[in-house]
Formats: C-alpha cells, structure tokens, sequence
C-alpha cells in the first residue's frame, strides 16, 4: 500500500442533493476522520455539478488525487439516473487512481446524519421511489450506533402508509427525501425530523462506511478486494419493460408466442419470438406459463419424489418476489420457436435481501453445456435488480455434481439440514454472492484479426500487430474514447499518429432482443456493468500493440466520450465515468458528437480520406445526407421526417417474426428473394428535396403481410424482405445522387448501422461508378456504434485543443451544424 495514500473521497447523488464527503483513514482503529463535508442542492443537474464540487472540496481540503486511498459511492436506492450519475464517475475515479471503490447504502448515509446529529430511538427512513412509490428502511439509533432492522425494498406510498397504521408506534422518529411529496401520509406515524436530515450527508457517507469496515464488510485500504467493475446500484425493482414482461408471461394465453401463422398478428404478438439461441443452440428467456407443463415433466424427471408439480410452479409466476428462467433447444438462425423443447428451468424467490434458489434442472442429455450455470445468472441479475445482495439453497449431500457447481460460483457450505429430502436425504445449506453475467469486451470486427499482425477485408482496420514495439515509445497523443449512446459499451485508444491500438465493444443484444428492440433503462443498467471491463480490456490490447507489458491511465493523454446524440440514460454512463477517470489522472476530457463520429469511421482503414464529400447516415435512430465540406464544418442536406431506415427495418423483421435485431436477419432473406415481387411504395422519391419518409412504407409491409395471412396464403418471406430492401434502397440512392450532384462533391461516404446492408452498398457502388465520383465505405465492423470512430474524432480535437470541462453533461439530442 502506498502510504501516502490515507484519505477516502465519497459522494452520493442518489436524489436531488449532492453529499461529498473526505475522510482521513485510520487502519488500526478502522476509523475515519471526516476532514470536510459538503451538501449542494443539485435539482437534476448532478452530473455537471458533481466533479466540479469534488475539485473545490479537495482544493479547500489540501487533499491531493495522489493522496485519495479508496472512494466510496452512495449505490442507491434513490433515482436510477442519479444513482448511475455517482457510480459511474466513482467507477472512472477510483480505476484511474488504482484504488478500491466501495458502494454504502444512500438510506444508511442518512441515518448516520440522523445519528450524528444525536437522533437516538426508533428511525424510519423514507426516500422517493417516483411512481408515487417510496423505498422504506427502518434503524435502531442508540449511543453504540446505527442498526438497520429492514432491508431495501419499494412499495406504494399509499400502501406503506397503511402499514405504519396498523404497527402503531407513533414514537418512532422519521426522515427521507420522500417527505417532500408524502409528509401528510407518513406525519401522524412519528416525529419528522427536520429537512436538513432528510438526505444523505457527506459526514454520513464515511460513517456508514466506517460501520460497514468495522464489521468487516468492506476494508477501504484494500483495492483489490474491492475492484471498481464489481460496485453495482440498488435497485430494488426491474425495469418497466421486465416487469410488463413478466405479467404477460404468467398470463397462459395464445398470445404469448406462437402466432406467426396466424391470419392476423401484429408487432407485438410477434416479440415474444425475438429470443435467440446461443452458437450451441441454446435461447434464454424468462419462463412463460405456457411451458409450466414442460418444467413439470422434466421435474419429475431429474427431481424425483422431490418435483413440483405444475400447479406449484405456475403459481409462482407473476410474483413481484419470483425469478424463473428457462432454457430451449432452437436453431441459432432463426427467431425461437414457440415449439422449442424446455431443456432446463431455475427459479429463485427474493427475501430480506437474499436470492433463495428454489429450483435448477436440466435435461440430462443437455448437461455439460454450461445451463446450470447462465440460468443461474440469470435469476441472480433479476434478482440483484429487485434488492437481492446475497443468495443461498439446498443441495442434496451426495449430489457432488452441483456442489462443485455452487462452490465454483462462490458458495460455501453453512451447515446441514438432517433428512431434508422426501427420501431422508441430508441437504447442505450453501450460501454466497450472487452469480454474475459479465458481458464480453471482444475486439470490434477486423480489429480481432491484429493478434496475428493482420487486417482483414477491404478497406479494414488499420491496427498496429501486436509485439511490434520500433514505433510506439513517444508517439503521443495516447487518447482512450467510450461510446455508450445505445446498446454497445465500447472503448478504443488511438496514438498520435493516428493508427487505432485497440477497439473493443460489449454487446447488450441478448437483453433486448426479446423485447424486439432496445430498452433504454435496461441499456443504462448495462453499461454501468460492463464500462470497467471494457475500458481495461482496450487498455491492455492497446498495451500489446504497442509492445508494453501494461497501460494505465496515467500513460494516456486524454480521454474521450460521447456525449451526443444518444439514448440519454446510457450516455450519462459514459459521460460520467469520462469524465471520473480524465478527473482522477488530471488529463484532458474530449466530448464527440456521435454523428461526427459516423462521418469519421470513414478515415478507419482509408486514412487519405478527406472532404469535401458527401454521406448518407443510415442508422436505427438516424437517417439523414450530409455534405462534409471539412472536417467540422458540416450542412445537413435533408433528413428522415419519421422513422430512420434501422427502424423501419427492424419493424418489418418483427411483424414477420424475424427477430431482432432486424437489419441482418431481413437482409439474409432478401438474399433469397425477388426484389420486384411487390411494388411497395417509394415515399417521397420525386419530393423535389431531399428528406426521407419510411412510416408510410413500413406501415404498407404491415398492411401486405396481414392481408396475405388473412387471405390464407403462406408468406414468401424472401421476398417481402427483397421487394422491402429495394424500396428503401430505390429511395436512398436516388436521393443521394440528388446531393452529389448539386453539391459537386467528389467523394461519397456511407455510415451508421445500415451502412453494412450488403444490396445497398452494391447499390451505392454502381451510382457511384456512374456518376464518376469515389466511393468511401467505413468497414463493415465500424459501421455500427463503435468506439474507433471516437477516437477518430477525439484526436482531431485534441490536436485542435477543444477540451470541454468536467461540468459538460450529455444530451439526447446533437446538432451536427452547430460546432461544439
């Protein structure tokens, strides 16, 4: 341990107040010092106060980053924004210092302010849960300290309210954020305290993180144990999403799945088929009531004497306290089949903060393959999600199969429950944290192939083999970027002469696609989750390529993000930890425009590209022509009026079923399909402009295949998805031959997600050569949301000086013409 480390720097942001907290450690009487504490209203706007108020609290301190030993973060619950704001820039903090992050509980923060302020007796914290919902905890405050007697949870306020009546004990003392909006509900079950201890403080923060390394919880000077990636918010519920989810597949009605033949289906009807199996042919989802029967007879199966019958497990479903995933046998290629075989099961319930593992079975010929293990990480993520911290079961004594299972999960053995079994059976109690699913940082595309020194494909990635060590020793700017505005948590490092070091992404696919598309609270929940890992994976397979046994932080010269336009609750993500980890090593912090960041995934493999030029952006969320006049200086030509070409492609893949998401399964059909088999319409291809229309084509692809089922006829799906294509790419070629010619630009360049569909880059290939101008195609890896094309743009800007300061927040929304 460096011992010029001693100090702890802890905030919270889990409501409207900001609390900032210093404390000076003490390791052989684990206590700690509060040097300076700090409370600011923030009223929504905490990520651009946040780092600038930790900067002055330090300064006024003396108390330098070299000097920070571990940080600590309210982890909620509160509001999910505002809880994610914190964790994200303490996860940046804490990971370019090297140092432990340690989550505390933002209620427990405010009882030990009650405490501190000599409160002694019975407390009840209540804390805005919005919904008109509140997250109770009830303390035992007494002269030794703080004791919490419930655990986390959310309820009605209304529905609370009627509890506190029927407890009684009106000598209890109340506070919490959730006063302001219910105090006449809860005033007549206590004494209010007064406002100013009704939110966290930062005194409190280091005192409930000195109970908790007191009880041997957490040890503050111990970075490893507490490694940054791990600290997750409390929840306490799942997203809407999850939650309309789950009521829906309780419901044992035919509109759950299976009604892709049916003479008329909508959208919607179709979702439940955008579950997708794995490379060994094995789709996750969670168990609807029409597979009850299935789970029963493989319980009885593998169960024995011990099985639930049908009526058991149905009658978990629905349950607000209950997870149960299952498992199907289903062909990767195609959307999952309402005909599946179940080929495992697991269900947990949730209880005073621990995962109670209910249930784990396999089929026996589908052993082997690693079930066991994702559904149980399945139920645990649900589980952590509804404020489960810990989890525990019963395991038959001979059944050593399962306890190497459990104990390789992390479980340890408690004790032992005498002939538990229906067969007289001894049963351990094991018990331990809750099993994780990390999503995987993997090379973006082409990039992958740098391991052996090359790059493959046309026009590929430029990146330096690893090993290669003659270059690398001063060719600074070293510049690492996050791109977090959607479903894709990716960094890349780019050096000063311009060649990508690394370029890496974490995928969140699987966790929308049974929603049939993405789900913005479940894409910030996962961004939270994965940033750590992916940053450190693009800092060690920059550190390979340029021949360095590591790469730190505190070897780059600058960190980039993206902070427009995006889904703003996953943006946030980045933003915040950015601008944590630029903080935490005193370098300069670079915002990009995701668009910008499009226009540049034109220089990755062709770095003699420059403008003039013009681009067709076609995306999920964007569809527009631009004309690049320099880098910077962009105009916006014409834009979709309604929904971009990625939507309207992934709408038509849901109404036929196809799965999401919709782009490469509607484009492989299509491949198989006749192009002119059905004169869907050109919307607005002789409009006289150059704006796009794609609701009124999308609709008509709806109108067709609902008419055919009503008619009885057997969809050709091949061509519904060609003649589809080709009037979506009828439209955007012409268009874009449109601005090539009236702004005489020499060049055409493609980008955004859509910028990979192979029938229109033949297509813009052949206008091109037809019109005489250079075609430029990003590759097909980078033509997604990808963090190389940051960098691209972060390195531009860093040469340029525009650095942004540690008050800049994300924004939903971008303007491409207007300079930033």
């Amino acid at each position: 341990m460096n011992t010029q480390r001693s100090f702890v720097l802890a905030f919270d942001t889990a409501n409207e107040v900001i609390a900032i907290g210093l404390g000076k450690l003490d390791a052989a009487t684990q206590s700690i010092e509060c040097v300076a504490s700090v409370e600011v209203e923030a009223r929504r706007a905490s990520n651009t106060q946040l780092l600038p108020r930790i900067d002055e609290l330090c300064a006024q301190a003396g108390v330098g980053r070299g000097e920070i030993a571990c940080v600590a973060v309210g982890r909620g619950p509160g509001s999910f924004t505002g809880v994610r704001i914190a964790l994200a820039c303490a996860k940046g903090i804490a990971s370019a210092l090297e140092v432990g992050l340690v989550g505390v509980s933002s209620l427990d923060a405010v009882a030990w302010g009650a405490w501190k302020a000599s409160e002694r007796g019975s407390l009840l914290v209540v804390a805005d849960a919005m919904r008109r919902e509140v997250y109770p905890v009830e303390y035992r405050l007494s002269d030794a300290g703080v004791e919490r007697v419930t655990t986390d949870r959310v309820i009605k306020a209304e529905a609370f309210a009627e509890e506190l009546d029927a407890s009684g004990g009106s000598d209890r003392l109340i506070a919490g954020d959730a006063l302001r909006k219910y105090a006449d509900l809860f005033e007549g079950a206590g004494a209010l305290l007064p406002e100013a201890l009704w939110t966290p403080t930062g005194a409190g923060l280091l005192m409930a993180l000195r109970a908790s390394w007191r009880a041997g919880e957490c040890d503050p000077l111990d970075a490893e144990r507490h490694d940054p990636a791990f600290a997750l918010p409390v929840y306490t519920r799942l997203s809407d999403a999850e939650e309309n989810e789950r009521q829906r597949l309780a419901r044992a009605d035919g509109a759950l799945a299976g009604k892709r033949g049916s003479r008329h289906v909508t959208m919607n009807d179709t979702a439940i088929a955008n579950a997708r199996a794995n490379g060994e042919g094995i789709a996750y989802k969670p168990l609807d009531a029409r597979h009850v029967a299935d789970v029963a007879a493989l319980e009885a199966a593998v169960m024995g004497t011990d099985a639930w019958n049908g009526a058991l497990v149905a009658d978990e479903l629905g349950r607000a306290d209950r997870v149960w995933w299952a498992a199907y046998a289903a062909d990767p290629k195609m959307p999952l089949s309402a005909e599946a075989p179940l080929v495992g099961y697991a269900g947990g319930w949730v209880v005073d903060g621990d995962l109670q593992i209910l249930k784990v079975g396999v089929d026996p010929a589908w052993r082997r393959h690693g079930i066991a293990r994702v559904l149980l990480a399945r139920v645990a993520d649900d589980a952590r999600n509804l404020g489960a911290r810990t989890s525990s079961l019963e395991v038959r004594a001979a059944n050593a199969g399962a306890q190497a299972l459990y104990a390789a999960l992390g479980y340890e053995v408690l004790g032992r429950r005498p002939r538990y079994y229906s067969d007289g059976e001894d049963a351990l109690i094991m018990q331990g944290p809750l099993p994780t699913i990390t999503l995987a940082a993997v090379p973006n595309g082409a990039v992958a192939d740098a391991r052996s020194g090359y790059v493959s494909g046309p026009g590929a990635t430029e990146v330096a083999p690893y090993g290669e060590s003659d270059v690398i020793a001063t060719n600074h700017p070293l510049i690492l970027a996050i791109e977090s505005s959607c479903d894709e948590t990716a960094a890349a490092v780019i050096d000063g002469g311009g060649v990508l070091r690394s370029d890496v992404v974490a995928t969140q696919v699987d966790f929308h696609a049974r929603f049939g598309g993405v789900v913005p609270e479940i894409a910030s929940r996962k961004h939270i989750e994965a940033i750590c890992g992916v940053c450190d994976e693009a800092l060690d397979v920059a550190a390979a390529s340029l021949g360095r046994s590591s790469l730190r932080w505190r070897d780059l010269d600058a960190v980039a993000v993206t902070y427009a336009p995006g889904l703003v609750g996953a943006l946030v993500v980045g933003v915040a930890f950015a601008k944590g980890a630029a903080w935490g090593v005193d370098i300069p912090f670079i915002v990009v425009n995701h668009l910008e960041g499009h226009l540049y995934a034109n220089k990755i493999g062709r770095p003699d590209f420059a403008p003039p030029a013009v681009v067709s952006l076609v995306s999920g969320g964007n569809t527009m022509l631009v004309y690049m006049a320099d880098w910077g200086d962009y105009r916006v030509l014409g834009t979709t009026i309604d929904d971009a070409v990625g939507e309207a492609f992934d709408k038509v893949a849901k109404a036929l079923g196809l799965g999401y998401p919709g782009g490469p399964v509607v484009s492989k059909f299509a491949a198989e399909g006749d192009p002119d088999a059905i004169p869907f319409p050109r919307a607005m291809l002789h409009s006289g402009d150059l704006r796009f229309s794609l609701s009124g084509l999308k609709t008509a692809v709806v109108t067709y295949i609902n008419n055919e089922r009503a008619a009885g006829r057997e969809l050709n799906v091949p061509d519904i998805c060609a003649s589809f294509t080709a009037a979506v790419v009828d439209v955007q070629v012409a268009k874009a031959r449109a601005a090539l010619r009236e702004t005489g630009a020499p060049t055409f360049c493609l980008g955004g997600g859509v910028a990979a569909n192979p029938t229109l880059r033949a297509a813009y290939e052949q206008m091109c050569a037809e019109e005489g101008v250079r075609l430029v195609m990003p590759p097909l890896a980078s033509c997604g949301d990808n963090a190389g094309m940051i960098a691209e743009v972060a390195l531009d800007r860093y040469r340029a000086g525009a650095f942004s300061p540690l008050s800049t927040d994300a924004l939903a929304h971008g303007d491409l013409e207007v300079p930033y």
